[in-house]
């Protein structure tokens, strides 16, 4: 059945190729971007023909006014994918106060701000699917990303909670947890210490977007229902848990 999809920080990296592989499912799909991001989001949206919307996920009051406009525009929100997210890298002792509340406020408050904008409506029609990006780092742990690792693990204690939430009224909360994947991010590590990442990952490559975002749509779909609170790690045999 087709459902609307919203895909968080949907227009580039893995998360454009959730969107893309979500249509490909038959949903209705609208990607979110950061409003610094017109350029690219216009250029995403001439060729591929999805719809997008700008807003803030680390903004709460922008989150409910954004989930608003998509249901207003496109119907009901069903299935949440929440793939924003950023990185501010540094060693603990040289951390500041800005580089943690970055990330925390953007990668796990801004997945609260969209699972509250929508959860009420999902529990109302008793369906919903929502699939939270983590990554390999929010379980193996990562020097110089105390923040980044801090909060992509939360995610998976965040949804382990809501999926206890929403099982009886047919909603399934499930996290993706990617390895290292050819994206922007991951091109702009120096060469060698990239390759030393690549030597210590089992299948001897990074992933491809599209492999993170097959996960997803899997974990999407109705048949995916008795599916709920469970982390599905996407990492070529990096991390084993």
């Amino acid at each position: 059945m087709a459902r609307v999809a919203l895909v968080t920080g949907g227009i580039t990296g893995i998360g454009a190729a959730i969107s893309l592989a979500l249509r490909a499912a038959g949903h209705t799909v609208v990607a979110t971007y950061l409003p610094t991001e017109e350029a690219t989001a216009v250029a995403f949206h001439q060729a591929t023909g999805l719809p997008t919307a700008a807003w803030d996920v680390a903004d709460f009051a922008a989150c409910a006014d954004g989930v608003a406009q998509v249901t207003a525009n496109h119907g009901p929100i069903d299935i949440l994918v929440n793939n924003a997210g950023i990185t501010r890298d540094a060693m603990l002792h040289k951390m500041t106060l800005e580089q943690w509340r970055a990330v925390i406020d953007v990668d796990l408050g801004g997945c609260f701000n969209m699972c509250r904008a929508v959860i009420e409506g999902m529990r109302e029609r008793r369906f919903g699917r929502i699939i939270n990006i983590s990554s390999v780092n929010g379980l193996s742990g990562q020097a110089g990303q105390t923040n980044y690792a801090a909060a992509k693990a939360g995610l998976i204690g965040f949804s382990k909670a809501l999926a206890l939430e929403g099982a009886s009224r047919n909603i399934a909360v499930n996290v993706v947890a990617p390895g290292y994947t050819k994206t922007s991010m991951v091109d702009a590590v120096p060469a060698d210490i990239l390759q030393g990442i690549v030597n210590g990952i089992p299948a001897k490559r990074l992933a491809q977007p599209e492999e993170i975002a097959r996960a997803v749509v899997f974990l999407a779909a109705e048949e995916a229902g008795f599916i709920t609170g469970e982390t599905l790690s996407v990492n070529g045999g990096k991390y084993m848990q």
